[in-house]
């Protein structure tokens, strides 16, 4: 099953996203409760469980490696918490994007990077670790840099207070990481049942958080939302390229690159969509903006996921190809004449 859901998992998002778009008109549906009509607080719910599955499969080695290389890691976290603001800020200024959909905008750049990055990091044959470990700076660094940014690209006058943020983003994302490592460090139960189906459970949630985030919006989406394609594409492109960038101008390995790259271009726009809707009720527009950019940074991440490995296949495949003329040759020239 993990590998169905892994190897396929662009159409499982494409297909359950589809199905939420259009539950209410399914004949015969009212009879059962709506999966994807999710309020706020069990939004918080699925984000916390997706964070305590990434917490729990954290091996201790990463956590080493995370404390030896530091210094990558934090030059990693602040070229996304600078790269992804100022990209969002000249997204909007470039297409000429108010509010709503600005602020939307703003909180796809201002959040840190989904959880879902790691799960890529490893189908693109990435370095797995590392962005294991950017991800954890990113959160625990959230609580400071989100209300910060919000404060100084939306103004006083519209962010939101900064304690109740902190506080929220602190229970909702940093703990359950840090229960979920410690459990897996305590009981040896809860290690091997993380390793077992974590992966399973964390793309069925990233999934299905998503699904429900279109499903809060499906009102919202139409022709008269294809504006915001082009400013989400630009935020979304230039957050990989800043990634690919950022990592070759720090001495980043190619693997590590490739982390660094699908880190900061897959923004948590889930997370950002969930703070629209607690945060900016009055401007629904934002959380649409959101959940687009949610949706489409998970489907070309997966693109460019597939498209490393792709690469890798073919350059394994040449290399096979390159050697094995050279070994028939070495054992045709043994054989006796």
């Amino acid at each position: 099953m993990r590998k169905i859901l892994t190897k396929y998992l662009l159409v499982w998002l494409t297909l359950t996203c589809i199905l939420s778009f259009f539950w209410p008109r399914i004949p015969g549906i009212d009879r059962f409760p709506d999966p994807f009509d999710l309020n706020g607080d069990e939004m918080k719910i699925l984000i916390s469980l997706a964070m305590l599955v990434i917490g729990s499969l954290l091996p201790l080695d990463e956590v080493k490696m995370v404390a030896k290389r530091w210094h990558l890691i934090i030059a990693g976290t602040a070229i996304q918490f600078t790269a992804m603001p100022l990209l969002a800020f000249a997204a909007a200024r470039i297409f000429h994007i108010e509010d709503p959909y600005y602020t939307g905008l703003i909180l796809a750049g201002a959040v840190p990077g989904a959880m879902a990055s790691n799960l890529l990091t490893m189908l693109a044959g990435g370095n797995t670790s590392y962005s294991v470990g950017l991800t954890t700076s990113a959160t625990l660094f959230s609580p400071f840099t989100i209300p910060l940014l919000l404060r100084l690209l939306l103004g006083a006058d519209v962010a939101p207070e900064v304690a109740p943020m902190m506080l929220d983003l602190l229970l909702t994302v940093v703990m359950p990481v840090v229960v979920g490592f410690t459990l897996s460090r305590i009981f040896a139960f809860w290690n091997k049942c993380a390793q077992a189906i974590g992966e399973v459970v964390g793309n069925i949630v990233i999934i299905w958080i998503i699904s429900a985030v279109v499903a809060v919006n499906r009102g919202g989406f139409g022709s008269n939302i294809l504006f915001l394609i082009p400013p989400l594409v630009f935020l979304n492109l230039g957050g990989y390229s800043a990634g690919m960038l950022g990592g070759k101008a720090i001495g980043l390995d190619s693997r590590m690159c490739r982390a660094l790259l699908l880190e900061i271009g897959m923004q948590n726009a889930g997370l950002g969509a969930t703070i629209a809707r607690n945060y900016f009720e009055d401007k629904p527009g934002a959380a649409l903006c959101c959940a687009l950019y949610t949706f489409g940074c998970m489907f070309t991440g997966i693109l460019v996921a597939q498209s490393f490995r792709f690469t890798d296949y073919l350059k394994t495949k040449r290399t096979e190809n390159a050697v094995s003329p050279s070994q028939e040759n070495t054992e045709s020239g043994d054989q006796p004449s």
